[in-house]
């Protein structure tokens, strides 16, 4: 293991394991209030449609609100977490969408509704972006996959805790209130991040230890110029990464904003049967991501080069996602949709864990924030599409079932996509000459 590499003693080989440890305890909290916050809107679906007045395809709307501010955020975002740092900037994050998430509560209109989702999705961008640069900063390359997937974990616990806990405050409280509640929770993650984490350079490290973190894995933070962002984009890699996670995405999106209002509508479950229903899928998801990320790192120690460790994972992880929708859009018993979606959300976690491991080795140091907000932004570009399409599809058929179809599609050619494009990392010379 890397930490054997440490050259001033057990002392320092375990303040960096206390901060590792700190860190992506801290970094999964986080985003499962970040996934929690998504997932209010869904969750609460039937009642503010009933309370509001909206069309299926009106809620399509609301629900793609979220995804196309957070998309476009990623773009600047990237290049300020290499800038300032995760420290400062998650917590600025978490403080301003937790506001945006409470104003949810107090809507009393459609576009009123529209503005709170938005400003939650710009406020969220730097989540993940952060996570992917704190495994960069404190993690050698051939152990990244791990705590890549542990990270990504919560993409899948916030969603599988969400319809329990958050049913749970909306019947007993309502949903304005389960909105209030959420956007509290936020504000104190945001207060502890902020006083617990401290980037490498500033959190008290022996020279000995700065030095082992940065021999051959983690240079000090360099600012990224406009430049050589822009510079990102000639390569080949980078559209692989983007156009990719956007197919990947575009389910697991479907799943995520979706699922509540399609085993209401679909199969007509009550809402309490529903908040035990929609968490399963995304049990599976939490270990398919902690599986995701340790098959990576197999895959690595026994000599596969460190693109290839992640990318087998990631497109096998595709295609199955692919595959067990096609018998989801299909079944008509409930439980079994539920199976069906609950193994394609697992083969999905398995790619989106991959591919956030991916940005770490394909990503010089300094550009791994940038790097990974491009693909988060082609991620979630594509994504918002799938709550507008869905809605349209099930307000035009009265089904699901070619919504789901056109979503198995969607992620078989992202893994094509992956595939042929992403083959080559990104060296800092092109970026810098």
């Amino acid at each position: 293991m890397a930490d054997t590499r440490m050259t001033s003693g057990p002392d320092a080989t375990g303040r960096i394991k206390r901060t590792r440890s700190i860190a992506l305890a801290m970094l999964v909290v986080t985003g499962v209030i970040n996934y929690l916050d998504r997932s209010t809107l869904s969750i609460a679906n039937p009642h503010i449609r009933e309370e509001l007045g909206l069309s299926v395809a009106e809620m399509g709307i609301l629900l793609s609100a979220f995804s196309w501010s957070y998309a476009f955020a990623q773009l600047p975002t990237g290049a300020l977490v290499d800038k300032v740092g995760p420290r400062i900037l998650l917590a600025a994050g978490l403080a301003i969408w937790s506001v945006a998430q409470a104003c949810g509560g107090a809507v009393s209109s459609l576009r009123q509704f529209i503005a709170t989702r938005a400003l939650l999705g710009a406020a969220e961008a730097p989540q993940f972006p952060t996570c992917a640069r704190v495994v960069s900063d404190w993690y050698d390359v051939p152990e990244r996959g791990r705590p890549t997937g542990l990270f990504n974990s919560a993409a899948s616990l916030g969603p599988a805790l969400a319809p329990p806990i958050l049913t749970a405050l909306m019947v007993s409280f309502g949903w304005r209130w389960m909105f209030f509640v959420m956007g509290g929770m936020g504000l104190i993650a945001a207060v502890a991040w902020y006083c617990f984490y401290r980037d490498p350079e500033d959190a008290g490290l022996s020279p000995a230890e700065l030095h082992w973190l940065r021999q051959d894995h983690a240079p000090s933070r360099r600012d990224v110029s406009l430049e050589e962002w822009l510079r990102l984009f000639r390569h080949r890699t980078t559209w692989g990464m983007a156009l990719g996670f956007a197919g990947a995405l575009y389910l697991m999106w479907l799943y995520l904003t979706w699922l509540p209002g399609y085993l209401e509508i679909e199969h007509h479950m009550t809402t309490i049967n529903v908040g035990f229903a929609a968490s399963v899928p995304f049990i599976f998801g939490f270990f398919g991501s902690l599986l995701g990320g340790v098959l990576s790192d197999i895959l690595a120690a026994r000599g596969f080069a460190p693109i290839v460790s992640r990318k087998l994972p990631l497109v096998g992880g595709l295609c199955g996602m692919a595959v067990f929708t096609v018998p989801a859009a299909l079944a008509r018993d409930a439980n079994l949709a539920v199976l069906w979606i609950s193994l394609a959300v697992f083969c999905g976690c398995v790619a989106t864990a991959n591919a956030w491991a991916l940005v770490t080795v394909t990503a010089p140091p300094s550009y791994v924030g940038s790097l990974g907000a491009i693909q988060n932004f082609g991620g979630y570009f594509g994504g918002s599409f799938a709550p507008v399409v869905t809605g349209f599809v099930v307000h035009s058929t009265g089904s699901f079932t070619i919504a789901l179809l056109i979503g198995a599609a969607v992620a078989f050619v992202s893994a094509l996509i992956y595939l042929v494009l992403v083959r080559e990392p990104i060296s800092a010379r092109s970026l810098q000459s």
